[in-house]
């Protein structure tokens, strides 16, 4: 029997392309696994009206980790109208398979970090080593949202002051969602990137949140990291508006060291914080939970260059060797994280978004030669 058991799910688009470059250097490693393809992203909706299969839920039940490619997502009306004739008019509505992933398998931490590579000449700066902690499973992405307004809803709502400029907007014209935030939520999320920089010596960590606006989700957010801090008194702890920091980001990134935010402002900061360090296609991606994990590169499918074999998989690569780190293979993961370093010091091997002209594979080939 493997030491490992890994689901692999390549989704659709540029996710075929970069998971088979992160398995030639997966292969190359020969860590003790068994690697088990799963079904995930756009022609499982069209073809199925699911895009994440009951029988891929089932298989990540039944593994160690999950590596992930990427995958499509279209809004709702398109997505309806893409599915297979028999399916049409049956009320099936897309939702984002990632996030069901995320939600249904409680992977409340998503991890980013960004570090700029020796000689990447997409390096915004040369020194930036950020790491941001993204709440994964709340916030403004929670998914509740309503359109039209159900009058139940609409009812509750006028009970609020701020609600009196839109008592006369019909339901059809109102669509409202929801920020949903939990002291649990909130708690473990700044907790586990306290942990982290204590685990790891990182200079600073800084909360991220709008509470000033936001009052009540924000408040709840940086009354909670407050409360935390007072917990690890060797590590400066900052507060900063979500707008500020996008800002002082693009002037002075290293300054800041491990950052903290709730859904969608870590989303935010996430991939501005990769654009610094040379953009999505070095942007690897953690969501982490108690038991489980599904690491993947962030950025899109990119259907355009399907099967091209055009796009970096340095990202992917990278998921790959947090994936490591992950399952406790500590020694592979710097190994792996070294020999990605090495290829993009050299410049011998760079895609097109590094102004070169090698393929997916290629960079799949040099890394694995390098270990």
């Amino acid at each position: 029997m493997p030491k490992y058991r890994i689901a692999v799910l390549p989704g659709d688009g540029v996710g075929k392309d970069v998971i088979e470059a992160a398995m030639i250097v997966l292969d190359r490693m020969a860590l003790d696994a068994e690697y088990i393809y799963g079904d995930i992203g756009w022609e499982f909706w069209c073809a199925e009206g699911n895009a994440l299969p009951d029988r891929t839920v089932k298989l990540l039940k039944e593994t160690d980790a999950c590596l992930f490619g990427a995958i499509t997502s279209k809004p709702k009306g398109d997505a309806a109208q893409e599915l297979a004739p028999a399916l049409q008019g049956k009320g099936l509505s897309y939702f984002s398979p990632i996030v069901r992933l995320r939600q249904e398998f409680d992977l409340y931490t998503n991890l980013r970090p960004c570090k700029a590579y020796a000689g990447n000449p997409l390096n915004y700066k040369d020194d930036i080593d950020l790491v941001i902690f993204r709440e994964n499973t709340e916030g403004m992405y929670a998914g509740v949202e309503f359109h039209p307004l159900p009058s139940i809803v609409r009812d509750a709502l006028l009970t609020h002051p701020k609600m009196k400029p839109f008592k006369d907007t019909p339901a059809d014209d109102i669509a409202v969602s929801t920020r949903i935030m939990t002291r649990k939520g909130c708690s473990r999320i700044v907790r586990a990137a306290f942990e982290y920089a204590r685990a790891n010596k990182r200079r600073s960590l800084t909360i991220v949140e709008k509470p000033n606006v936001l009052r009540e989700t924000g408040g709840l957010m940086l009354g909670i990291a407050r409360e935390i801090a007072k917990e690890y008194p060797e590590i400066p702890f900052y507060e900063t508006n979500v707008d500020a920091i996008c800002m002082w980001l693009v002037k002075n990134p290293q300054d800041y060291d491990v950052l903290v935010a709730e859904n969608l402002f870590g989303d935010i900061i996430s991939d501005l914080a990769a654009q610094l360090v040379g953009g999505l296609g070095f942007a690897c991606s953690g969501n982490i939970g108690a038991k489980h994990a599904v690491f993947e590169p962030t950025h899109g499918s990119a259907p355009k260059y399907a099967g091209k074999y055009k796009v970096n998989p340095t990202a992917t690569i990278l998921a790959a060797k947090m994936m490591l780190d992950w399952l406790g293979e500590k020694g592979k993961a710097r190994a792996l994280e070294g020999a990605v370093a090495e290829v993009i010091k050299e410049g011998k091997v760079r895609t097109y978004d590094m102004k070169g002209s090698s393929t997916t594979l290629d960079i799949g080939r040099a890394v694995a030669a390098k270990l």
